[in-house]
Order: structure tokens, then C-alpha cells, then sequence
């Protein structure tokens, strides 16, 4: 089954974003949809063992309101799983 990035929550400019089937090492990052930029200084790995839990993602100030969604990638560096899009104002 494919890894899942299913909910994201957003409060006081930290994304907490919970997943599934995400192995350790994997790892996750803000993008900003417009562009498809990467975040950098939002790069956040996996830590857990076990394959289901959350992350946390303390936004920079420099991000700038739009239109960004999460992306996951696997210890190989391949394509996990892509979050739903989301707003941050």
C-alpha cells in the first residue's frame, strides 16, 4: 500500500500533518504550489519506527501566503506521497 500524508492542521505557524505507511528516514517537505519550489528550511525526516504517526513543520518567516501542499519522499529519495493543498495566510 502507498504512503499517505492524510491531514493537515495549522496553528500559530506550525503544520502538524499526520501520515501513514512512511518509513524511517523518509523524508517530508513543504512546497509551495505556484512555482513548485521546495522549502528548504522545511525539511522535516521521519524519526519513528513505526509507520504511522505525525510530524511537526514550524513554518519560517519567510514563507509568503499561497497555496502550498507536503511532499514525502523515501530513504532512496524517491516520490512518497503528496499531501492535499492547503492554505497559509
Amino acid at each position: 500500500m502507498k504512503p499517505v500524508i492524510s491531514s493537515i492542521e495549522i496553528e500559530n505557524r506550525v503544520i502538524t500533518a499526520k501520515y501513514q505507511r512512511l518509513m524511517v528516514g523518509a523524508q517530508v517537505v513543504l512546497v509551495e504550489k505556484a512555482s513548485g519550489r521546495h522549502v528548504p528550511e522545511t525539511v522535516t525526516r521521519v524519526a519513528s519506527p513505526v509507520p504511522v504517526g505525525a510530524l511537526r513543520i514550524r513554518l519560517p518567516a519567510t514563507i509568503k501566503p499561497g497555496t502550498y501542499f507536503l511532499k514525502a519522499f523515501n530513504g532512496h529519495g524517491e516520490d512518497a506521497a503528496r499531501s492535499r493543498d492547503f492554505e497559509i495566510g
